[in-house]
């Protein structure tokens, strides 16, 4: 007959040890929280990527048109196909082809008929900026008062209007009116195909209701008038391209312009309802529409010669050859925030088995079964464990919603199953057999199995492995094995170094012991019997902050490829460019030197068609003033010179500094050049990569003294702290063809993806989650060791030991594992990064679609990320040493001199 419990086992066991019941609790909290967060943290931002890059790349690009030619082969169009009550039925049919993923945005979905190509108006009174009549896109489309705003006059009609007619009815937008000073009642006349005139009169300006909507933006040309270049043949010039809308009705009209008009239908796609998972989903329906099953059904269902055409599988394409360029470099924080989370929940599991050793084996000794004691300390767990995991499941989703599940939630069960099981096996594992005492589990004096040894040398080769695959392969093409080469640099160090942690307890102990005072052997010799399972704190040390470094050193070699880049393009702080052969206003100098926070500018002449004596490719000549831009250039660090250099002498020749490239082409001698602004003669005394006026350009650098007809076209200036709106004033007066840039500005452009700014958020959570979980380590470690610490100050106190000296005790005794860990961690990660450094590209992080222009970005180290967390981990055990010796200073001893204590 079984027994009851007096009381239920799980009841008793939190109700005696609270505490860690809700430390186990917290741990599994964040833990879970950060398994979860992470995948739906990398499947946000690679979602709001996407929606970004359709987005930017505008809506003709990622909508779909689906069009025919009306003109046959040898048969003009027929106005009958394309007339309203032909198109208008079409629409289930072609929308019936654009299934899920891809929605279209029904509310702005285009139809009609429009000319080929813009036609030219043959009005005199139409402006012409040069010479050149302005050109219209001609276009019938459907529901234009649906989108648009009436501002002046009427909506067109075309009742009764064919392709025998000579006049029809249109509209223009109220951009185009004004640009082309057109008026209600205006007529604009063009060449009819079998000669003569036809005229389309303006019998209102409409404003659309969303310029940025497919309906205007498709085809910006309806909407917004610009200005464009012939073709180069002989000169280009420049003349306006508008849009004319006719009634849809009076679409027949357009045969009197073009053969064949052009019928459409316009489908945007609803950008906001893609999502990253739908990647392959969404090409495999875009080939099908564009060549495949669907073309075919939608040719059955329209015209026999209608096609699909979309930039959407191009623009996925390239967004997917940018996520895969920065998926492998986020890996490896992911692999990192992960094994050490993994440490440290087996390292809590390994601690509170020890402290509960005595516990177990008492049971055992009377007649506890380890499958029934496995079962009641799992129940015990789950009861703190499960919930927590499932509340740090939760609040993920409520941190990012937009997210499957099912990754995530694989995330937190994987916690609570490692929380789970990682203690109850640890506390039973020891005690399958029974013994009489355990004996001396001392670290100095362990000795590792055969078992341990071949898990390290395996994990050795494993992480040689990995190191070398990422050095000759690169991130870019990088595995699960790859991405984890830090952590495994890290495990093999922290491997290592426990192994010898003995040896520096043995080599300061030696000295110790011919001293007189004994507190420094006595914490060494307390130091060098920690258990075997004290030693898992300092893998856990290791490894985190191992991470750490190497998360901060990423953030930091992003932040520093930015601003060198940024540095690069601009050339100084604040650049500001005259138009092409135009100068700057003399006075603008000036201007910005009286501006607060601006240093000192520098004028230069650019010429960049400067004519080599070999007659090849023309360069850019660079003529400055040698003091100021040798200012610039040391401030900038970009082909640092003396000005002396540079100076021109009363006659002779200039002296140049000229990239590798021009000065093998002009040789050593002097050489006659020709500028507009004046000749000369140059000699290259100087080779410099680059400069601040050029960048990725082949260039001369000159004094500008010694051209007569020199004169600013550009200002390079730095400084700090000055007030942007006031430089914007500043450049305003100089009129409108003056542009200039900021540095700051452009370094802003160079992170504003989606992709960018997640991969540095989950770097920057991987940089706190390591720290965390360091100083989580240290805290556990030390309060782990708190109470056999407490007791023995307690006895040693009776016997004489000073409030002082108790202080120093406790301190020595929890330096020599922080120490190691400090040290150890930072000297692992400079090795980690030394090792790896060649082999983790991170230009698609930093710079995106400029790492191409800017070159490789490599790891950087970062004594920052080095050092604070290593000496944040030294100070928070030293710091916990004092306050547990103040503590126990303010405590009665009875309590911790009980016969039979154990502690």
């Amino acid at each position: 007959m079984a027994v009851k419990a007096v009381a239920p086992w799980v009841r008793t066991r939190l109700k005696a040890a609270p505490l860690p019941a809700v430390a186990l609790a917290l741990l599994v909290l964040v833990t879970s929280f950060l398994a979860a967060v992470f995948p739906r943290a990398v499947e946000t931002y690679e979602t709001n990527g996407l929606r970004t890059a359709l987005a930017d790349a505008g809506l003709n690009r990622s909508g779909i048109e689906v069009g025919m030619q009306t003109a046959g082969d040898y048969a003009p169009g027929d106005e009958f196909s394309f007339a309203p009550d032909a198109l208008r039925p079409m629409g289930p049919s072609i929308l019936a082809q654009v299934k899920a993923p891809l929605v279209p945005d029904r509310s702005e979905i285009a139809r009609g008929v429009q000319t080929n190509r813009p036609k030219a108006a043959t009005d005199t009174w139409l402006p012409r900026p040069e010479a050149k009549s302005p050109e219209f896109l001609i276009s019938a489309q459907d529901e234009v008062g649906r989108h648009s705003r009436l501002v002046e006059g009427r909506l067109p009609q075309g009742e009764g209007v064919t392709s025998q007619s000579r006049e029809a009815e249109g509209v223009v937008t109220a951009e185009t009116a004004k640009a082309l000073k057109i008026e209600v009642g205006s007529v604009i006349h063009f060449t009819r195909l079998e000669g003569g005139k036809v005229g389309v009169k303006v019998t209102g300006i409409v404003e659309p209701r969303n310029p940025q909507g497919s309906y205007w933006a498709f085809d910006p040309t309806l909407r917004t008038p610009s200005l464009a270049w012939s073709p180069p043949a002989p000169d280009p010039v420049r003349y306006w391209l508008a849009g004319l809308l006719l009634a849809p009705e009076a679409s027949g009209f357009l045969l009197n312009l073009d053969a064949g008009p052009y019928a459409y239908w316009r489908i945007p796609s609803d950008i906001d309802s893609l999502d990253v998972n739908d990647l392959e989903a969404v090409e495999a329906r875009v080939a099908s529409l564009e060549n495949g099953p669907a073309l075919a059904r939608l040719r059955d269902s329209t015209w026999l010669n209608a096609t699909a055409n979309t930039d959407l599988d191009r623009l996925l394409a390239e967004f997917k050859s940018s996520r895969d360029a920065i998926t492998p470099v986020v890996s490896v924080a992911v692999y990192g925030i992960g094994a050490v989370a993994l440490v440290v929940l087996l390292m809590t599991g390994a601690l509170t088995a020890a402290r509960r050793t005595g516990e177990v084996t008492l049971l055992r000794a009377r007649g506890g079964s380890v499958r029934g004691i496995t079962g009641r300390i799992c129940a015990e767990t789950a009861v703190v464990a499960v919930p927590a995991a499932a509340l740090g499941w939760w609040l993920a989703t409520l941190v990012r919603p937009e997210a499957r599940l099912v990754p995530s939630l694989v995330g937190a069960a994987l916690v609570a199953v490692i929380a789970l099981t990682a203690l109850p096996v640890r506390a039973v594992v020891g005690h399958l057999r029974l013994r009489a005492h355990g004996g001396r589990d001392d670290l100095v004096d362990a000795r590792p199995s055969p078992r341990r040894t071949i898990a390290e040398l395996t994990a050795l080769v494993l992480a040689v492995g990995a190191v070398a695959a990422l050095r000759r392969r690169g991130s870019e093409e990088a595995d699960g094995l790859v991405s984890a080469a830090p952590v495994m640099v890290a495990l093999i160090a922290a491997l290592l170094l426990v192994r010898l942690y003995p040896l520096p307890i043995r080599i300061a102990g030696r000295p110790l012991m011919r001293r007189r005072g004994a507190i420094g052997f006595l914490s060494l010799a307390r130091a060098g019997r920690t258990s075997a399972a004290q030693a898992l704190p300092l893998l856990a040390l290791l490894v985190a902050l191992t991470t750490a470094a190497f998360g901060g050193s990423v953030i930091a070699g992003i932040a520093d490829a930015r601003d060198e880049a940024a540095l690069q393009a601009v050339g100084a702080d604040v650049r500001i460019n005259a138009q092409p052969n135009k100068s700057l206003p003399k006075e603008l100098a000036g201007r910005l030197r009286a501006l607060d926070g601006i240093r000192e500018v520098s004028p230069v002449y650019l010429d960049a068609n400067l004519r080599m004596p070999d007659g090849g490719k023309e360069i850019t000549l660079i003529a400055v003033d040698p003091e100021s831009y040798a200012r610039l250039s040391d401030r900038t660090g970009q082909g640092t010179f003396s000005a002396g250099e540079l100076k021109a002498a009363g006659s002779g020749a200039l002296p140049a500094l000229a990239t590798p490239k021009a000065a093998e082409r002009l040789g050593r001698g002097e050489h006659a050049l020709r500028t507009p602004a004046g000749d000369f003669t140059a000699k290259v005394t100087g080779v410099r990569e680059t400069t601040p006026a050029s960048f990725g350009a082949e260039f001369l650098l000159i004094d500008a003294s010694r051209l007569p007809d020199a004169y600013d076209s550009a200002l390079f200036a730095t400084g700090s702290g000055y007030d942007p709106a006031k430089l914007r004033k500043a450049v305003a007066t100089a009129g409108d063809s003056v542009a200039f840039e900021q540095r700051t500005e452009e370094r802003a452009a160079m992170a504003d993806s989606p992709l960018q700014s997640g991969a540095e958020t989950v770097y920057g959570f991987a940089v706190a989650a390591g720290a965390g979980y360091a100083v989580l380590a240290v805290l556990l470690s030390l309060l782990q060791s708190a109470p056999e610490r407490t007791a023995l100050v307690a006895r040693l106190r009776t016997m004489g030991l000073g409030k002082g000296q108790a202080r120093r005790l406790l301190v020595l005794e929890a330096l020599p594992q922080a120490l190691l860990a400090a040290v150890g961690g930072a000297l692992v990660a400079v090795a980690a990064m030394e090792l790896l450094a060649p082999g983790l590209e991170l230009g698609q992080i930093a710079l995106a679609a400029q790492a191409d222009v800017f070159g490789d970005v490599q790891l950087r180290m970062d004594p920052w990320s080095l050092l604070v967390p290593a000496g944040g981990v030294v100070l928070l055990a030293v710091s916990v040493a004092l306050v547990q010796a103040w503590w126990t200073a303010r405590q009665t001893s009875l309590t911790e001199l009980r016969a039979g204590d154990s502690r």
